[in-house]
């Protein structure tokens, strides 16, 4: 098995590799150069961000600094926006559905380490992919780890850690994120607190 292949096989690998710390300098140079754009380039941007990532659907924006493992292991659905400081962790793949909404500072990471301290040392991962369901909102400062899967409709409340799969259609928060309720008629009604729709 090659090394690409190692690192989206789920298991334990040595990512002390010449041959993808030279693909990933690759990536990088790409994902400086969508940093450094102007906020009026947005054009520029958009063309950047086809070169960084392995899909991007239509009218997805992400505000820089962008910051990414690979980004070519990412997949954007349409209408993905994203605030500034969003961290890949994309050492495999990620998949971002349709109408998703990231907060400031939302890292989503694929990558972990062994917990045996031996094993560790010898330079080792593991990867293990994230998908995150069409219409979610993740708030800021929230992180996703290895292997979550986040259902379509649900809200990630801000802070969270989220360290196992959240259904769909609900409101979950917390360290560890934890489901608080689902989505219901009180929120057709109030966008806040009781601040009521108009």
């Amino acid at each position: 098995m090659d090394i690409k292949s190692k690192m989206h096989s789920q298991k334990i690998y040595s990512y002390d590799d010449q041959t993808l710390a030279e693909q990933q300098l690759q990536c990088l140079e790409v994902l400086y150069d969508f940093n450094q754009t102007r906020p009026k380039e947005q054009a520029k941007r958009n063309d950047l961000m086809q070169q960084i990532f392995a899909e991007v659907g239509d009218n997805c924006y992400i505000e820089p600094p962008l910051h990414a493992n690979w980004g070519i292991h990412t997949h954007l659905g349409d209408n993905v926006y994203a605030n500034f400081n969003l961290t890949l962790v994309d050492d495999t793949h990620i998949y971002i559905g349709d109408d998703v909404m990231l907060g400031p500072n939302v890292t989503l990471a694929t990558a972990g380490h062994p917990i045996d301290p031996d094993i560790r040392k010898q330079a080792t991962q593991f990867n293990i992919p994230i998908t995150i369901g069409s219409n979610v909102w993740i708030g800021a400062n929230t992180v996703v780890l290895p292997g979550v899967t986040i259902g379509e409709n649900t809200v990630i409340g801000a802070g969270s850690i989220v360290t196992k799969d959240i259904p769909a259609n609900v409101v979950a928060l917390g360290s560890p994120c934890r489901v608080l309720r689902e989505i219901n008629d009180h929120d057709k009604k109030y966008y806040f607190k009781n601040r009521r729709y108009e």
